[in-house]
């Protein structure tokens, strides 16, 4: 009883701590994991195994770690070292296209493309931002598409801030639709061993639908007023050329393979039996050897904060798994719901939604994982069902508000650089509307398909 107290009360504190943001966010979780080791298994639990099952190091030296077809029936306990260290190879990847000018380049291709019209734009901005969404981190993508938004803004005389709101919805979004897009998915497909192929043909199949209602929304709420305040021919003489941000062809090149062969290895993954880890191992190894002298560089620019606020995160989250507080909560929801399938989804959507549009959806993914799994265990449910519902709440809820997912704060943080502000009262008039029919729509698709 003392144990699961103090697991709460350190997860409360810690989800307190991240909300307030006084203190940067991967040293609070990593002070909460280290006392909810000390604390909650050495001193109230005495338990050595529950500490060495939650750091979880063993996992990493068995050949099934690396390679799935070798892979035995193993705990999804303590810290989950595979998403740590897919996630790190794709920072790395990722640092190097940038250094390649690849995101650059894409972005004004497509605008010039479209001969620079602002609706056009608009539009392609959308989908480019969705399906950049699915394959690289949304940070990534809407650091580099909304400063050429901007950019793009000034010089054809159009105000980018409904560009920027869509392109953030549209990240997370696409981010939804496959495993590698946002990090909760990373969580629950390394967690619950899901592959691409199960997050594309499920979530990216409500993901895909979405997206068309989603640009049909943000064209009659920003759109049409876009092409209204528009001031016609636009003199592209002093526009770059896509060309222009390629600085070495060579790495260009080498950029685009790597990345090519990230997404074959992802796709294919579960053909192949390799895990993620492994894929994540690979990918960041060959862009270090290929970037020569750049290497340490590009490992300076790796975001190891964030690395390290996952790996105090599932070390808490350990605490609450260990001490059977989630297996309760599983049991409240499923006493609430009365077995009933459909108001089990509604609620896990829902309350991941509303609960990730105002705390950071990563913690909140890590922690109702095992919740889904014990509840699915208990009531006879499919997994499956209740973990695309989280997938989904937790990655189109943070949409809702300017605080609600990281891409949120990096857009508009770009626009307030260059004098645009967003204000809460702008971002959600716009974003939480798109956020409550998104939501909607994922539960009713859920609905009629798995229930």
């Amino acid at each position: 009883m003392v144990a699961q107290i103090l697991a709460v009360v350190i997860f409360v504190a810690m989800f307190l701590l991240i909300v307030m943001d006084k203190i940067e966010r991967h040293i609070v979780t990593l002070a909460c994991g280290l006392a909810t080791l000390v604390l909650v298994f050495g001193v109230a639990m005495q338990s050595m195994k529950a500490i060495t099952e939650t750091l979880s190091f063993r996992s990493i030296f068995t050949v099934g770690f690396w390679y799935a077809g070798a892979r035995a029936e193993e705990s999804s306990s303590g810290i989950n070292w595979a998403t740590i260290i897919f996630i790190f190879g794709m920072m790395v990847m990722v640092e190097g296209m940038a250094k390649a000018g690849f995101f650059r380049w894409l972005c004004m291709l497509l605008a010039k493309m479209v001969h620079y019209k602002p609706v056009p734009l608009f539009l392609t901005f959308m989908i480019m931002s969705a399906v950049l969404a699915m394959f690289i981190d949304s940070i990534t993508v809407i650091l580099f598409l909304a400063a050429v938004t901007v950019e793009l803004a000034k010089l054809l005389k159009f105000n980018p801030v409904p560009m920027i709101l869509s392109e953030i919805f549209c990240a997370n979004l696409g981010g939804s639709a496959t495993m590698c897009g946002d990090p909760p998915n990373i969580i629950i497909g390394t967690s619950l061993d899901y592959s691409f192929t199960d997050f594309i043909t499920n979530t990216g199949v409500i993901a895909g639908i979405s997206l068309i209602l989603v640009i049909v929304y943000f064209y009659f709420a920003c759109g049409r007023q876009m092409a209204s305040e528009s001031s016609g021919a636009v003199d592209t003489a002093n526009i770059p050329a896509p060309k222009d941000a390629i600085q070495n062809k060579k790495d260009f090149i080498i950029s685009c393979i790597i990345f090519a062969a990230a997404v074959i290895m992802l796709v294919t993954h579960a053909q192949t039996g390799l895990t993620v880890a492994f894929i994540g191992a690979v990918i960041a190894i060959i862009t270090l050897i290929t970037s020569g002298t750049y290497a340490l560089e590009l490992l300076k620019k790796v975001d190891y904060k964030t690395l390290l606020f996952f790996i105090g995160l599932f070390a808490v989250v350990g605490g609450l798994e260990q001490t059977g507080i989630l297996e309760k909560i599983a049991a409240f929801i499923g006493e609430i719901s009365g077995g009933n399938l459909r108001l089990m989804v509604a609620i896990i959507i829902w309350i991941s939604a509303i609960a990730s549009a105002f705390v950071d959806n990563i913690p909140f993914a890590a922690t109702m994982i095992p919740v889904v799994k014990s509840l699915a265990a208990a009531q006879g449910v499919s997994l499956d069902t209740l973990a695309w519902a989280l997938s989904m709440g937790t990655d189109i809820g943070g949409s809702a508000t300017p605080i609600g997912a990281s891409a949120n704060v990096v857009g508009t943080s770009v626009a307030a650089k260059n004098g645009y502000i967003i204000g809460w009262g702008k971002y959600c008039k716009i974003a939480a509307p798109a956020t409550i029919l998104v939501v909607f729509v994922s539960m009713v698709i859920i609905f009629i398909r798995y229930c």
